[in-house]
């Protein structure tokens, strides 16, 4: 006679702090900060909220902890691959990050992040800063250095590297909002992945040396 099944709660301890993220990304996304509640969590998860507590003390560290397995580490893959390619063209590195961001950010369900951080940072001052501090300056610090780096090579042209790096992140910043938002004006869908490929090229001859 074959055993009822364990019931969901009793699945291997690895396992829960994944699911646990899992489960918060798409209450964070669907809900918002505020209207998520760890218990909410907990049951999407399949565990009790007693385990919950067990890996997060409390909602902002889940949060917290949300952003850096989907948002943070995609930027510490791409400070890795733009240190170990030293040769690499500066317009090939600008392309791939950009791309590498759509990607791996704002094609997945972690983009309504960036939408709930802009809709209640003057709610939750603590997470605005976070998120600024490990995904804004981080990521803009990493552009701005590519920028940098292919204008003292002479590949780019003589560009402010801080305000080009806000230029360059304003229309993907943007593509993300659109993807997760309703807008009943907008009668014309967006087609992102021709957004980005019309972006991009726009950026290689905007910011590519004359001659």
């Amino acid at each position: 006679m074959q055993s009822d099944p364990k019931p969901r709660w009793e699945r291997r301890k690895d396992a829960r702090p994944q699911e646990l993220l899992a489960a918060a990304l798409d209450l964070f996304v669907d809900r918002g900060y505020a209207a998520t509640r760890l218990e909410d969590v907990a049951r999407r998860a399949g565990v009790s909220k007693g385990t919950l507590y067990l890996y997060f003390d409390n909602k902002e560290e889940l949060f917290k902890a949300v952003v850096r397995e989907n948002i943070v580490q995609v930027i510490g893959q791409a400070e890795s691959d733009v240190a170990a390619a030293s040769g690499a063209s500066c317009n090939e590195l600008l392309r791939g990050m950009l791309d590498k961001w759509w990607r791996e950010v704002g094609l997945t369900r972690a983009a309504g992040l960036a939408k709930l951080v802009m809709a209640e940072a003057g709610n939750f001052p603590e997470i605005a800063a976070f998120y600024n501090d490990e995904v804004i300056e981080r990521g803009n610090g990493l552009i701005a250095s590519i920028v940098r780096r292919g204008v003292a090579s002479g590949e780019f042209a003589p560009v402010d590297a801080e305000v080009m790096t806000r230029v360059l992140t304003a229309p993907v910043l943007m593509l993300m909002l659109w993807s997760h938002s309703f807008f009943p004006c907008d009668t014309q869908a967006i087609d992102p992945a021709a957004f980005m490929d019309a972006f991009l090229g726009l950026v290689e001859r905007g910011i590519r040396a004359p001659g």
